[in-house]
């Protein structure tokens, strides 16, 4: 019998494991709360069917609000090694430049932070290799079967496994999609190294509904400079298409002030496509399972709001709910529920799902509501932004 309790250990096929919680899923939110749990003692199984996380196109940005999670949930000195810090900001919007700021922000290649934070698995956590072929939950114990026979029982499962389905379908639940299509994330390298632009992030806002663009950004990972072009298309459009085969004159097109500034927009390597599919998962109050992050429902990372998203799921599990269940005997659907009747976490979620179609409907409403939202928005900014030069300084000529 082989009982949780080495870091990133794998156990022999067939071993049977006893844990308090088996992890199923080992990405952001699985691995962020197999450190954590470990951290505090729980003997926790992390399970996953790949030892090593692939190259993935995922979230590649950070600010300092996710940074200041997962400083209290203890994974700030793990995650600060794996990623690129960033300062000098440069916002464009309506074509124009319209803010130079310091703020700190972190680039990072996802399936690089994935393999660092499981390097970091403490000594009471195993990693298990393999894939669930069968789950049996109930108010007090879980059993998770893989294809090679492991076997790991615990107190809890915490269902991590974010888009999947296959597990989801073990444990009778079921996925629904609110916005089939919702937007397109598109990621590339630009050709220059990051030493040859003159800025560390720029974001560039589109502002033609014909573009159906929310934005597009730059920002360095390591020595590279990454571009990020967040829009509202599907994978099948012809558009998307012609993007693939042939970035650069549709960025010029897009965003034609910053071209120049961007090295004309000369792209290194190919472009990673990601379309975005809203979900969430239907009625998940069940014995002995808990959902969180993209297991539970997905977002547009558009708007930004993802990251705090699936953090916050840690963070409300491990450092409120999961200790209380564990003070008494039983893990029933009634225990499970207030997680997801937590403020914190709906109110985290409500305002994500929120931001998401109010992004979209932003740049692609029609009607005279979305119109007048749009002079709105462009009416406030431009108030501000006089506003903030009011205050500054007087600068001498030629001098920015």
């Amino acid at each position: 019998m082989s009982e949780a309790g080495r870091a990133g250990g794998a156990c022999d096929q067939g071993a049977t494991i006893l844990a308090d919680v088996a992890i199923i899923g080992a990405g952001l939110a699985g691995t962020s709360t197999a450190i954590v749990l470990a951290e505090a003692g729980y003997r926790v199984a992390l399970i996953d069917a790949q030892a090593v996380y692939p190259s993935e196109f995922r979230g590649e940005k950070l600010d300092l609000d996710h940074m200041a999670v997962l400083d209290r949930l203890g994974l700030g000195s793990v995650v600060r090694p794996l990623v690129t810090p960033m300062e000098k900001s440069r916002i464009y919007r309506y074509g124009r430049l319209v803010s130079k700021t310091h703020l700190r922000e972190y680039g990072f290649s996802y399936g690089s932070l994935i393999n660092g934070l499981r390097a970091a698995l403490p000594p009471m956590a195993t990693f298990v290799r393999g894939r669930v072929a069968g789950l049996t939950t109930g108010p007090d114990r879980q059993r998770v079967e893989l294809t090679d026979g492991t076997v790991t029982e615990a107190r809890l499962v915490v269902l991590a496994t974010g888009l999947g389905d296959a597990v989801r379908r073990h444990a009778g639940l079921r996925r629904i999609e609110t916005s089939r299509g919702h937007s397109l994330s598109l990621g590339f390298n630009m050709a220059l190294p990051r030493p040859e632009f003159s800025f560390d992030t720029l974001t560039y806002y589109g502002f033609r509904p014909v573009d159906r663009m929310a934005y597009l950004t730059l920002f360095p990972i390591d020595g590279a400079m990454r571009g990020n072009l967040f829009v509202y298309r599907t994978a099948g459009d012809p558009w998307t298409r012609a993007f693939r085969q042939d970035p650069q004159p549709i960025l010029r097109e897009l965003a034609p002030d910053i071209a120049e500034l961007c090295g004309d927009f000369r792209i290194a390597g190919s472009v990673d496509i990601r379309q975005i599919d809203l979900t969430i998962t239907e009625d998940p109050r069940r014995d002995g399972i808990v959902l969180i992050g993209d297991a539970f429902c997905t977002t547009c990372p558009a708007p930004g709001v993802g990251f705090r998203r699936v953090v916050t799921d840690v963070e409300r599990l491990c450092s409120v709910h999961l200790p209380r269940w564990f003070e008494t005997p039983g893990m029933g659907a009634d225990k499970i529920a207030r997680f997801y009747n937590d403020r914190v976490k709906r109110r985290v979620d409500g305002a994500s799902i929120a931001s998401s179609f109010y992004a979209r409907g932003i740049v692609t409403g029609t009607g005279l509501l979305w119109d007048a939202r749009r002079v709105r928005n462009a009416v406030v900014r431009q108030t501000l932004s006089r506003l903030a030069h009011s205050f500054q300084p007087d600068r001498q000529p030629g001098r920015s």
